[in-house]
């Protein structure tokens, strides 16, 4: 049996909540994971944004979705997630995921920042249409996140509950910092 991670736990989540034709954002590409995932649910009548500053990131994503028959369909862009209100007008994002902390595999010293997620997180709510979906994955563990993970939680833990629908999970037997899973739902007024 396949181990279960925190990744995996995410991708469900989203799975049950996008259709095809879905227009969806990945806020931190990474190495284009949750990019061409998110193509896969999206199909070819959907649309997928990625975001990332890191050159190496704009290629391993770009790589993934050429490799995976995704071209058409995602967009990469190599711009700041900061920026997605240049390119993703209010309210119509059905889901924007992110994945904060640093590139798997890169400098660690290249990491995202509590103030810019921060600007991002309160710029893409804007962006989700009602009924849409945020998807947050928070890496505090190790050499990076902590001011991070202690800037987010509290600010979305704080969104009026007329407005948004906070769900926060939690690991109960893991050790250590493990990566706290989070989802944010726009409402329906």
């Amino acid at each position: 049996m396949k181990r279960f991670t925190v990744t995996d736990f995410c991708h469900q989540f989203i799975a049950n909540h996008i259709s095809e034709g879905s227009f969806c954002v990945d806020a931190t590409a990474g190495n284009g994971h949750d990019t061409a995932f998110l193509c896969g649910l999206v199909g070819d009548s959907g649309r997928v944004l990625a975001f990332d500053i890191q050159e190496q990131a704009v290629i391993s994503t770009q790589t993934r979705l050429d490799a995976s028959g995704f071209s058409h369909i995602g967009k990469v862009l190599r711009d700041s997630h900061t920026n997605i209100d240049r390119y993703v007008s209010p309210d119509t994002a059905d889901c924007i995921v992110f994945n904060f902390g640093y590139l798997p595999g890169g400098d660690h010293r290249m990491a995202t920042r509590p103030d810019t997620s921060l600007i991002a997180i309160e710029k893409s709510l804007k962006c989700l249409k009602p009924g849409g979906l945020l998807a947050l994955c928070i890496y505090s563990g190790k050499d990076t996140g902590y001011a991070e993970r202690d800037t987010i939680l509290p600010y979305i833990k704080g969104l009026d509950p007329r407005e948004y629908l906070v769900i926060v999970s939690t690991y109960a037997n893991r050790p250590g910092d493990p990566p706290i899973p989070a989802f944010i739902f726009k409402q329906v007024r």
